[in-house]
């Protein structure tokens, strides 16, 4: 039996839109199907099953196909095995109970024409952070958040009405804080150091680069530049580090796996699921694009992906530790030698040329 045109016009597109992301260019066709990997494996191993029950081929060409299918099915299974709970996680669970040493971020990416921002408060008081980062907020977002100053005094603040906008809440002291604009004039990020109780000081980089798509910014040049950049300054920063945000990119592709590679961060996800904080309304367009990473002195005392409050993206909760006597269990990345000239070209790129 012939595979039926559609079938093959569908397998076709599902394995190129699978070999595509292996062409390591900056233009966002190439940098978009790094997204639906997941969505890219459940079509694929359907459309398997459905050839392999009701459309048996009998042709050669249909059997190259079928079987082309199923190494992209294999290939995709073995690109998601690491963000499943079977994968190996790179970071320990924390085995103390949370005390002067944890560190709970909220991160809420809150969609700056969402107008619940009574649903952001309600959030607060269930996640009970300890530092609160809000981005795509103008000036209408934080008149509608000042108002838990009180708990959180310690603030830095970049509002914007271009979607870019980031607030910063504290309960802990903040020292030398600042916000950046490291590759684009309109796109800020944060630079602190948080105070824990305890009295250790701990390195808080936070970001919201531009997405690869065509509406926003047709590459991934700045994006890719901007991660890599706060990579850089994370390796060489002599305090324990988080670095968290919307980073409009997916955990598994290749700019983030060289983002943790140079940074040494780990990935609390790794070993523990997708937790996928993005499309919040639909529910097969789902991706993990907001993210936290934390050098090896740290353990997770819990991740959480918080029920969504109006906006496209669901809340992240996430609880650390430090505990640099646990650092020896944690799975470090590291970055060879083509993975440190890649980054280094990278950020050397002339953007204004890009």
């Amino acid at each position: 039996m012939s595979l039926p045109l559609p079938l093959v016009y569908l397998s076709s597109f599902l394995i190129v839109s699978t070999l595509i992301p292996l062409i390591r260019h900056d233009f966002w066709i190439f940098r978009v199907f790094e997204y639906p990997r997941l969505q890219k494996l459940t079509l694929n191993i359907g459309l398997l099953m459905l050839i392999l029950c009701f459309f048996f081929p009998t042709e050669l060409n249909g059997q190259v196909l079928t079987a082309l299918l199923f190494i992209n099915s294999c290939y995709l299974i073995y690109q998601i095995y690491p963000f499943t709970i079977l994968g190996k996680k790179q970071i320990v669970q924390s085995r103390k109970p949370a005390g002067d040493n944890n560190l709970r971020m909220l991160i809420a990416n809150v969609y700056q024409e969402n107008r619940q921002s009574g649903d952001y408060h309600k959030l607060i008081q269930k996640c009970d952070p300890d530092v609160i980062l809000m981005v795509e907020t103008n000036k209408w977002w934080q008149d509608q958040m000042d108002c838990i100053s009180k708990d959180y005094p310690h603030q830095l603040k970049a509002p914007l009405e271009n979607t870019y906008g980031m607030l910063l809440y504290s309960r802990l002291p903040l020292d030398e804080g600042a916000i950046h604009y490291l590759v684009e004039e309109d796109i800020p990020s944060i630079e602190t150091a948080v105070k824990l109780k305890s009295g250790q000081l701990v390195k808080l980089y936070c970001l919201h680069p531009q997405p690869p798509v065509p509406q926003e910014n047709p590459r991934s040049t700045e994006r890719d530049k901007e991660i890599l950049m706060v990579a850089e300054k994370a390796r060489s920063c002599k305090l324990p580090v988080i670095v968290a945000g919307d980073l409009n990119d997916v955990a598994w592709s290749y700019t983030t796996e060289l983002f943790t590679k140079i940074s040494g961060l780990l990935d609390p996800r790794r070993g523990r699921g997708f937790f996928n904080s993005f499309n919040a309304k639909y529910f097969f367009l789902r991706f993990p694009l907001d993210h936290i990473f934390c050098s090896t002195e740290f353990t997770l005392s819990s991740i959480k992906r918080m029920d969504a409050c109006g906006s496209d993206h669901f809340p992240m909760c996430v609880d650390l530790q430090y505990d640099p006597a646990s650092e020896h269990k944690n799975d470090a990345p590291e970055a060879d030698q083509d993975d440190k000239e890649l980054a280094k070209e990278k950020i050397n790129v002339d953007t204004d040329l890009s």
